[in-house]
């Protein structure tokens, strides 16, 4: 079911996301911005940027409303959790888990499992995401951080933004890459011809990858990334378009008849804990199955 709106006269010229936390107070504008860019919502069967401004007689179309954080369910799926204080968790995710329930996908998440664990979780600004930091794409295993209150989720938010996060994923891509160092600087947005992928295109937002060759793995280079930014899919994208795309990624890069799944490994994780500013780190082995690839690839 969808909702739609009309643009009265009194709010001629309110930007997009406003209006929809005013017009939906369930959605704080933060998740109305998230909503706006995931295309479920539109002004005039038309996709839109969050800062249009919109005109008398617009009519803004809700599609698909998400659930409310009480619609979300406990699971009992196995975590392996490898550290956990009063304030977070930090949890080696499996490939083939969301980080969090989307509208019309409310189940087997790792917020399901979390909350299993943790019944109250603070509100990360999204009711679909309570103590989500920050998120890995679903076939991407590794390290996450799960923020226990809310204190601690600003401050790890906090951190996040200001980019003194310490994020390292193991990633194989096809192709020697040459040089064996160096920085992806290049701008990601939406792809003008698939609004579901993410492309670089002129007018997107800044996005920075640094990586470094470990070794050559047959025909393939095994990297160490370092995404200096957040952007949605960055690491699959910016090596795609360098022409090195990671080894089974369906949508940007190239399928492998070794790999059931993408080979992105979020391996190490650095940051200060909430409570104390110290700074800690936290490390993860390559899953067996990604272990195994390497060898049958070589």
């Amino acid at each position: 079911m969808g909702k739609t709106h009309r643009c009265t006269t009194d709010k001629s010229g309110i930007r997009l996301d406003k209006f929809i936390s005013e017009k939906c107070p369930e959605f704080s504008r933060t998740y109305a911005k998230k909503l706006i860019a995931d295309s479920y919502i539109t002004v005039n069967d038309q996709i839109a940027r969050a800062s249009l401004k919109l005109g008398v007689g617009d009519r803004v179309n809700i599609t698909s409303p998400p659930a409310t954080l009480n619609q979300l369910l406990p699971e009992n799926i196995p975590l392996n959790i490898i550290y956990e204080d009063e304030d977070l968790l930090v949890i080696d995710k499996p490939a083939g888990l969301a980080t969090h329930p989307a509208p019309g996908h409310l189940s087997h998440t790792l917020v399901n499992a979390v909350l299993a664990c943790l019944p109250s979780l603070p509100d990360s600004g999204s009711t679909l995401r309570p103590g989500i930091v920050h998120r890995l794409d679903k076939d991407t295993s590794g390290l996450i951080l799960v923020a226990k209150n809310s204190l601690a989720l600003n401050k790890l938010q906090n951190q996040f933004k200001t980019r003194s996060v310490l994020k390292v994923y193991l990633v194989l891509a096809k192709g020697h890459l040459s040089p064996e160092s160096g920085f992806i600087d290049a701008p990601i947005g939406r792809d003008p011809g698939n609004r579901k992928r993410m492309s670089v295109v002129d007018n997107g937002k800044e996005a920075r990858t640094q990586y470094r060759v470990v070794k050559y793995v047959g025909s393939c280079s095994l990297l160490e990334v370092k995404p200096e930014t957040g952007r949605t899919h960055q690491i699959r994208v910016h090596l795609g378009a360098i022409g090195y795309p990671v080894v089974g990624d369906k949508t940007y890069g190239v399928k492998s008849p070794h790999l059931s799944q993408q080979f992105i490994h979020a391996c190490r994780i650095g940051f200060k804990l909430p409570s104390t500013n110290e700074y800690k780190e936290f490390t993860s082995e390559l899953p067996p199955n990604l272990e195994q690839a390497l060898k049958d690839i070589t």
